[in-house]
């Protein structure tokens, strides 16, 4: 992490990025190493990191694998140092799940679901229908 990037906290502490120096003004980053938002004021910064929140890392990821359908998958933990998601268990604790360590900032195989994406709910729903 660059030394001139300042971490952004919500009121609670948590952390929900870091805003940048870009230019003559700022970046906001969330914790993904999202670029949220460029060129800005400070407090626009601020304010695009805390309308962003924390509530996408709850959602359900894709991971593209290579000569595979995408794994449907959930984010366990975000740092800068790492991301470590797992295989969707559905709630199933009973369900042993492998860990994969990925890159930070968010790799690009890494990815939100799309509507092409098997439904996982729907008994034998296949990509696109």
């Amino acid at each position: 992490m660059p030394g001139d990037w300042t971490p952004h906290r919500r009121d609670d502490g948590e952390l929900v990025g870091w805003i940048r120096p870009a230019g003559e003004e700022w970046a906001a980053i969330d914790v993904l190493g999202r670029e949220v938002v460029t060129s800005v004021d400070w407090l626009d910064a601020e304010t695009a990191l805390e309308e962003r929140g924390l509530a996408f890392l709850a959602d359900p990821w894709m991971l593209e694998r290579d000569g595979q359908a995408p794994l449907r998958v959930r984010l366990l933990e975000v740092t800068p140092a790492r991301i470590v998601v797992k295989a969707e268990d559905y709630g199933d604790v009973s369900r042993g799940s492998e860990r994969i360590t990925l890159p930070w900032p968010l790799p690009a195989r890494l990815r939100p679901p799309r509507p092409s994406d098997a439904d996982p709910f729907v008994r034998g729903a296949r990509p696109g229908s």
